[in-house]
């Protein structure tokens, strides 16, 4: 009898082993809204993951369907449950670790994320990694400058296709003089509202309204280098 009892005992114990040492999915719920965004807060909506959508996420590398070495980063979801992202400890994370590497490990493959890009990211991942968003209610279009308005919205939406070595679609959006090219042209513009007749921009999401119209702003302005 006193046998059958710790028999049970050691299986109630492996048992507990077995489901501690079991990954669990990250699944923290809703996402995190504020109705204004705070200069001193990266947001993952807004900020962290059009950058990672626009250069890690794509197809053949770490989207959905290709998710290379089994990272998918193409969710905030998938991006947790890859394990590439220690929350609260951005030097410690793979993902932060990959895009500052160089040679042959070194990611994007077609050249590196800006600087300013690297810091939302490891300011996303310091402040938790929050699955988090904010809807622009404090936006400003009153004063609109290329310098503080819309070079760092094109760095963060636009620049992991439009930059590089072979760039989307031939353009490349990473000097004033190109952006300025392509704000005259209509096509910026065109992109961004959705315009028929234009590719959509950025791929699978759309700005801000304010954001938009902040962009309209600067080139109904004359897209001044201000």
């Amino acid at each position: 009898m006193r046998r059958l009892q710790w028999l049970a005992v050691i299986l109630v114990i492996v048992s507990w082993f077995a489901e501690s040492c079991q990954h669990t999915p990250f699944n923290f719920g809703e996402l995190l809204i504020s109705e204004n965004c705070s200069p001193d807060t990266a947001y993952f909506v807004n900020e962290a993951f059009p950058i990672i959508n626009s250069n890690c996420a794509m197809s053949g590398c770490h989207d959905a369907i290709t998710h290379e070495e089994g990272v998918n980063l193409s969710s905030w979801d998938a991006i947790m449950n890859s394990d590439v992202v220690k929350p609260g400890n951005a030097n410690g994370s793979k993902l932060i670790e990959v895009l500052t590497e160089s040679g042959e490990e070194a990611m994007p493959p077609d050249g590196p994320l800006s600087s300013e890009q690297i810091d939302v990211l490891k300011l996303w991942i310091n402040q938790g990694a929050l699955n988090n968003e904010c809807l622009d209610g404090n936006c400003d279009t009153t004063s609109v400058h290329f310098g503080s308005t819309i070079d760092p919205l094109i760095n963060i939406y636009c620049e992991g296709c439009h930059s590089g070595s072979s760039p989307s679609g031939g353009i490349n959006l990473t000097t004033y003089s190109n952006i300025a090219d392509f704000a005259a042209s209509g096509q910026l513009l065109g992109a961004v509202e959705h315009s028929a007749g234009y590719e959509p921009m950025p791929p699978g999401s759309s700005l801000t309204n304010c954001k938009t119209d902040q962009i309209r702003i600067w080139i109904e302005n004359g897209y001044p280098n201000d």
